[in-house]
């Protein structure tokens, strides 16, 4: 069940985001990163984190972009479950996509779901991703297979 509207802006995160970031990743992901895994990517050139914060200062969302060898690989989509269903990760990832062209001219992004996902895989379909390949067994907790996705 979603929760209230929120208003929200989407911003690249910031160093005193990275408490906020790191519970988010906790309570998405049976395997998060840790809060020095967000601490490198605010030095690091060739990653940007967005979040979605609200008018109360909450993080609500955020998703990551790493710049490799000019293709956009995409990682991190979270959102608070609190606040599902409110296109929050669409605007989160058209926003990431706008940077990656913008920023660094990438004109593919990859990305990798897990095949039960459906909701997830809705989402990135929408914005233009389409499957091509599957990694056997790349998700652990619970076990899964990732469907490796495309936008070129």
């Amino acid at each position: 069940m979603a929760g209230q509207m929120q208003n929200y802006s989407i911003r690249k995160m910031q160093k005193n985001d990275l408490e906020k970031v790191t519970a988010l990743e906790a309570a998405c992901f049976s395997m998060p990163w840790k809060y020095e895994d967000f601490h490198e990517v605010l030095t690091n050139p060739y990653r940007i984190y967005l979040v979605a914060q609200t008018d109360a200062q909450e993080i609500i969302g955020g998703c990551m972009l790493t710049n490799i060898a000019g293709e956009g690989d995409i990682t991190n989509v979270a959102v608070d479950e609190r606040f599902r269903g409110q296109k929050i990760a669409t605007a989160l990832l058209e926003k990431l996509l706008e940077y990656g062209r913008t920023e660094y001219g990438i004109h593919a992004f990859t990305l990798e779901v897990r095949s039960q996902n459906a909701a997830a895989i809705r989402l990135y379909e929408n914005a233009g991703f389409r499957s091509e390949g599957i990694r056997p067994n790349f998700y652990e907790r619970p076990k899964d297979d990732a469907i490796i996705m495309w936008k070129r």
